[in-house]
C-alpha cells in the first residue's frame, strides 16, 4: 500500500495497492514484473522513462492523457499499452483495478 509521490501528486488523495505477482529477467529486458494494482480516485503525473507497460482493466474508470495529445477513457475489459518514453497524467474517476506487464 502506498500514495501519490508528492512531485507526482495533481489533485486527490490516491491510495495504491500492488500485488506483485512474478518477477523475472529475460532478454534484452532486464526487469519484468507482472501483478494486480488498485488506485483510488485522483490525478497524478505518470512517466515511463525507458518502461513499457501493458495494462488491462479489470474494475474501475480511468482517464489518460499524454502529453500534447487526447484525453482517452479505459473501462473494465480495457486494455492499453503505455510505450517507453510516455509522459501525461493518469487520472482515476472510479477506483481502478488493473493487470498489468511492466519491462524495462
Amino acid at each position: 500500500e502506498s500514495a501519490a509521490d508528492p512531485d507526482r501528486l495533481i489533485a486527490g488523495e490516491p491510495a495504491f495497492r500492488t500485488w506483485e505477482l512474478d518477477r523475472s529477467d529475460s532478454g534484452g529486458w532486464t526487469n519484468i514484473r507482472t501483478g494486480i494494482w488498485e488506485a483510488t480516485p485522483g490525478t497524478t503525473r505518470s512517466a515511463k522513462g525507458e518502461a513499457l507497460e501493458f495494462c488491462h482493466i479489470l474494475s474501475g474508470v480511468v482517464d489518460l492523457t499524454e502529453e500534447g495529445g487526447q484525453t482517452r477513457r479505459f473501462t473494465a475489459g480495457d486494455s492499453f499499452l503505455m510505450k517507453p518514453g510516455f509522459k501525461g497524467t493518469w487520472k482515476t474517476i472510479e477506483t481502478v483495478r488493473k493487470i498489468y506487464v511492466f519491462a524495462d
